[in-house]
This record gives structure tokens, sequence and C-alpha cells, in this order.
């Protein structure tokens, strides 16, 4: 069956055409060394039709094929990006010059960014806080939604499906310009299943649990995305407005949110698209304006956004430790508004100097409600201010500095349990979780960077310091978070994070050979984390915050050799290595570190009726014992995957088809920086992914 259907898609692809060196991605070494010379930072450019051939579900699982960028899944659709090992709010993401802001605390929901209106994307590898903030320390996604229509009309409708968790999807987009105005508007809906796992029983703490038809129970879900925008764009002046809301609503595994299989009357296993308690919906609306004003010397940016994110967590009533049983199934909801704006300016000083500045500002307001507990009410307030230098000595040597300043304020509101609990003085009160804390924080930032190019090489070096406010969640968590399987607890004492890095670049092409090598180095005087301890609270392990020097480095490299016309070939592996030089378990490394990974993919392009290509690509991954006790070591294991792509043109409009599949050999293995390897569940097993777009 599988040999027929490789066969089909043998006969239907087309390679991509972008600026980057990717697997299924052909480039000129001209273009590559322009874009190396652009910065001194590690960045990689990834196009549409990269994104598109390569889907892969959720769009950090289309953007793994990236070195250094992972994708931390939970569940059937959910997944988190991380940067060199770093993520949540080490990690700025921002969509057309907005940083996205959710619940990025939360292990267990995605990104609440429509995929599909991704038009192209941008990983910048370590700090970015110079430019970015106090949550790019450790790098930054950014997504572009904001294509400029050339047609009177355009647009494009795409099928899509996953065959492991039965995705069935449909997205359309339409566009159009008409002088200097245009207009783009977007539609998304995917519906999923419970998700397969290549084992009949997992154990959850000493619990046996028996699985049916290899399914996690309850991990089905959906998701609607909508957006629209309208914009005027001329020679000096350029303005949009874009709205979008996206809703996603997604089960928890049943077995391990409480064991509600085995406490619950609800036959979880009665559908296998079915949501049942415990599940969570998420709704993001996002309102933002681009507007630019540029002459030959000068350009000015504006932007401002509004965005919404509301949260609800339900599940069956049931008491814990001295709660209860509470009221309804509302166990958790977050309410947060953002509002940010942004102003910036460039100015070319001469012929071969430019000077940016610019201003940040950022206002928070997340509330709560619900019967259980994690984090507390809290607003913030972010300014801050920067300015960057570029200067190009030569068309071979670049320089390029910056300073930034941030003042943050953070107020936690104080919170009691709703419910009595008895006191070691014999009476009973309601239990304060969280204090009234106000914190205010400032930090100096810097970079500088150098970027030169000498005959088919090109050699850049950043260094920088970079800093991070801590999150609420750190200051003032207290309480169970069931998805993780733990009880976390904060630290109102926690100082702003800092970051000390030195990033290299080593460049080499030949137009047939390409060889990139990223090494960095990273200090933290102080890193915050959650260290697991060996105490158990209602019956969950115990995690609190805590402060400590941690020195991380790495390496990046990657190779592609271009065989002849037809075949080309990548390898290409990334290593990271973590120690804490400080606090209770210095000399261990940091909890879910990753561990070393390579990969080995070979290229057939062919012009049959239309160009195309099949790959086929066999990634690695090294065993990690090096964990922070009680964690739990995690083997090696190796996958098989495939890709294809092809274009067919059918007049003025252009079908495309693309087919990814994951673990052809169905093994059975564990992902160590997944939360779900805790109760023994694997990854998920063999899974095609195939997409069908029709552009016009």
């Amino acid at each position: 069956m599988i040999t027929s259907l490789l066969a089909v898609v043998l006969s239907l692809f087309e390679p991509a055409d972008t600026t980057i060196t990717l697997q299924g991605v052909t480039v000129s070494g001209q273009r590559q060394r322009e874009f190396q010379m652009r910065s001194s930072q590690s960045a990689v450019q990834i196009s549409h039709d990269y994104l598109q051939q390569h889907f892969s579900g959720s769009l950090m699982q289309t953007l793994e094929g990236v070195p250094g960028v992972k994708a931390m899944a939970i569940g059937s659709g959910q997944s988190k990006p991380t940067i060199r090992g770093l993520g949540f709010n080490r990690l700025a993401v921002t969509e057309d010059g907005i940083k996205h802001e959710g619940q990025q605390w939360g292990d267990d929901h995605g990104l609440e960014i429509d995929q599909f209106a991704v038009d192209r994307a941008e990983v910048i590898k370590g700090p970015a806080a110079l430019l970015y903030g106090s949550d790019a320390i450790g790098g930054v996604l950014n997504l572009f939604s904001n294509h400029i229509p050339t047609e009177q009309l355009e647009g494009a409708v795409q099928l899509f499906g996953r065959s492991n968790n039965e995705q069935l999807g449909l997205s359309a987009k339409v566009g159009g310009r008409l002088g200097n105005w245009f207009y783009r508007a977007n539609l998304t809906f995917i519906d999923y299943a419970d998700y397969k796992v290549p084992t009949d029983s997992i154990q959850y703490y000493s619990y046996y649990i028996k699985l049916k038809d290899q399914r996690l129970r309850n991990t089905a879900g959906l998701e609607r995305d909508g957006s629209v925008m309208l914009g005027y764009a001329g020679y000096h002046f350029h303005t949009d407005v874009r709205i979008s809301d996206s809703y996603s609503k997604s089960g928890f595994f049943a077995n391990a949110h409480g064991l509600e299989v085995r406490l619950s009357d609800i036959d979880y296993d009665h559908s296998r698209r079915d949501i049942d308690l415990p599940y969570q919906w998420v709704n993001h609306l996002k309102v933002l304006s681009h507007t630019t004003w540029q002459t030959d010397r000068w350009s000015l940016e504006a932007n401002l956004a509004y965005q919404n994110n509301l949260r609800e967590e339900r599940s069956e009533p049931v008491s814990h430790g001295y709660m209860p049983i509470p009221d309804g199934s509302l166990e958790r909801r977050f309410n947060k508004s953002t509002y940010t704006a942004n102003m910036g300016i460039k100015m070319a000083l001469g012929e071969h100097h430019e000077l940016s500045a610019g201003l940040n500002s950022e206002y928070q307001d997340n509330s709560r409600s619900g019967w259980g507990f994690i984090i507390p009410d809290f607003k913030t307030l972010s300014l801050g201010a920067y300015a960057f230098d570029r200067w190009t000595l030569s068309e071979q040597l670049k320089l390029n500095a910056g300073i930034r300043f941030d003042h943050a304020l953070t107020h936690i509101n104080s919170y009691n349990d709703w419910f009595l609990t008895p006191t070691a003085a014999g009476s009973s009160e309601y239990m304060q979780r969280s204090a009234d804390i106000k914190r205010r924080f400032n930090s100096v930032t810097w970079s500088a960077g150098v970027n030169y190019s000498v005959g088919q090489w090109v050699l850049k070096a950043n260094i920088g310091k970079s800093f991070r406010v801590p999150i609420p969640k750190e200051l003032g968590a207290d309480g169970i978070n069931y998805h993780i399987f733990r009880y976390e607890r904060g630290n109102a004492n926690l100082d702003p994070e800092e970051s000390y890095q030195i990033d290299a670049g080593v460049h080499w092409d030949n137009e047939v050979l390409c060889v990139q090598v990223d090494p960095y180095v990273n200090f933290f005087p102080n890193y915050i984390y959650l260290n697991p301890t060996s105490q158990y609270v209602e019956g969950l392990q115990l995690y609190h915050y805590t402060q400590a020097r941690v020195l991380r480095y790495g390496v990046e490299a990657q190779v592609n050799w271009m065989i002849t016309d037809h075949w080309d070939v990548e390898l290409k592996g990334e290593y990271l290595k973590a120690e804490q030089q400080s606090g209770q378990k210095k000399g261990y490394t940091l909890p879910f570190s990753t561990p070393w990974s390579a990969d080995a993919g070979i290229k057939y392009s062919f012009d049959w009726h239309g160009q195309g290509f099949l790959g086929l690509n066999a990634h690695l991954v090294g065993a990690q014992h090096e964990i922070v006790p009680p964690e739990k070591p995690t083997d090696g294991y190796w996958t098989l995957n495939l890709s294809a792509g092809k274009n067919i043109l059918l007049g003025r409009n252009t079908l495309k088809v693309a087919l990814h599949a994951d673990n052809l050999l169905d093994k059975r293995y564990y992902d160590h920086t997944s939360y779900y390897r805790l109760i023994d569940v694997p990854e998920p097993g063999r899974n095609f992914s195939m997409m069908v777009g029709l552009e016009f």
C-alpha cells in the first residue's frame, strides 16, 4: 500500500524556492552570502513554499526542520516552539511586528495563530532582547501574514489531513488590490480525533492503564481561525489594519487529569472524536495596525495592537486535599488583555551608515476565576527604548552595535482559598496562596557584532547581554498543574534573569557544496527554572521556582551537497550542553534538557509534466542521561521520514500537493522534552500528513 501511495505521489511533486538551505530547498551561493551578511546573529528565513511543502500538522512541527528549533508537543494538536532549548517566556513570537501575548506559561496549548495565514517566517537564534524586549532572551520567531496582493482578485483553497489523529482541515484565503488599496481575508477549520501511540498500555505512577485501539482517550480537538486585513500601500506611505480571531478546543488525556477514567461515569471510549471533560478552550482576539512613512533618507514605523486571550479549563468537580467538591466544571479561567504600542525610526546618516531607534510599551491585565488555583490576578507595565547603529565599512565588512533600557512594573494581587483549611492551632482559615506583590525591574542591555566576507567564506560573530523579567507565574504560582503532572510553587523574591552570549557563524559555499556551522556560548548568572523535588503535594511531585548560575553552550551544523541537477544530500545536527554552577543542583543539567540530534536526508528532483521532488530523511536523537534528580533518563532513537511536493500549472492557476510522512517504521520512542514521557506515553506512531491546494 505504501509503495502504491509513493508511486502516485512521485507523479505529482515540485521543489521549493526560498532563501534558506533546508531540505527540499535549492539556493544560489551568492544569494546565501547576501543573506548571511544581513545580520551578525544566526538567523533563518522560511518561505511560504517551505511551510506548505513541509506541512506536519502544527506550525511548530513544520518548522522543526530548522536546526536549533524544536516543537514541545502535548496532545495531538498543540505544540510550542523552543530555540536552542529555550521556550515559553524566553522566546518571543511576533506576528507582523507585534509580540504575540497569550498565556505563554501554559505548557498544554499552542500559539493561537492561524498557521495557514502565515506567508513567511524568520527564526532568530540567540538573545534578541535589544530590539524585542524581555521575552526574547532565547530567540525570536517572526511570523508575517501581511503579504500585499498584486492582482485585483487572488486567493487559495487548501484541503489537508493527518492519518494518526484523523485530522481533517480546510483553509481558504482571498485578497485583492485596486490602485493603492488592498484587502485580505482568511478562514481555517480543523477537526481531529484522539491520536495513536505504538503501545497498548501505559503506567501512571503505580496505575496500569490499558488503551483502546492504541489511542490516548480524550485528546481530540478542533480549531477555528479567521482574519481580515484592509490597507493602503503608496510609494512613501503604507498603513493597514488587521483583525484576527483564533479559537481552539481540545481534550486533556483523560487518564492523566485526576484519573478520570477510573473515577468518572463518562464513556471515554464511546467515540474517538468526542471532546469530553476534562478539556480546555482558548480564544485569541487580535487587532493590530501597522503604519510606515518613508523618504529616501529615513523611515518612520508605528505598530499598535490590542489582544485578548481568554482561556478556560473545565473538568469534573472532585475534591482535593481540604477542598470540598466544588460546584460546576469551571476549574480555571484566565482573561488576559494586552495593549501594545511600538515606534521606530531608521535614518541613513551617510551612504554606509544607518541608525535605528525605537520605543516599546506594553500593558497587560490578567484576571482569573474558577475553583482551581495556580496563578493570581496580575497587571504588568513595561517600557523600553533602544538605539542600534550599523556601519558598512565595505562590501566585505559590516559592524553593528546597540544599547537598550527597559523598565517593568509587575503587580500581583493576593489570593485566598475559597474553602477553609485546618491550622496547627486547631482552628480553620482561608489559606493564602498568593500575597499582594509589587516589583519594579530595570535593565540595560547591549549588543555588538561583525560580518566579514572573503571569497567563498562568510564569518560573523555577535556578543551581547539580554535580560528577562520574572513572569507572574514564577513569582506567585501555588497549585496543581494536572496536565504536566506536578504541583508548582512560585518565588516572590526572584531577580530579573540575565544572559551573556557569544554567537559565531562560519559559512562556505561554491554553488555545489554549502557548509554552515554556528557555535554559541551562553551564561546566565541567575537562570530561573522549576526545580523538581522529592516532596509530593496532593499526590503530585512538587516543583518550585529557583535561580542558579547556568552555563550553556552548543553548536549547529549543516551541509548541503548538490550532487547533480537531480540529486542533493543534506546533513545537519545540533548539540547543547547545560550545567548548573550553583544552588542545590550544582553540577547537574537543567530539567528536560535537549539531547543531541542529527539528520541525514537525500532528495531527488524531477521534471515529469512539471517539476517535483521526493525526499527521504533519517532523524537520530541521542540518549539523554544528564538529568536533574528525580528526573529519569531517556533512551535515544531514530525515525525514518519522507517528504514530497509538486506544483501543477493549470492555466493561470497552480495546484499544489504536498506529502509528509513521519515515523514510517512506526517505532516506539520517548521524547525527553515531552511531559507525557513522565507517565510512560510514547510519541505518536506512523503519521502521514497531506495537503492539496489551489492558488488562483
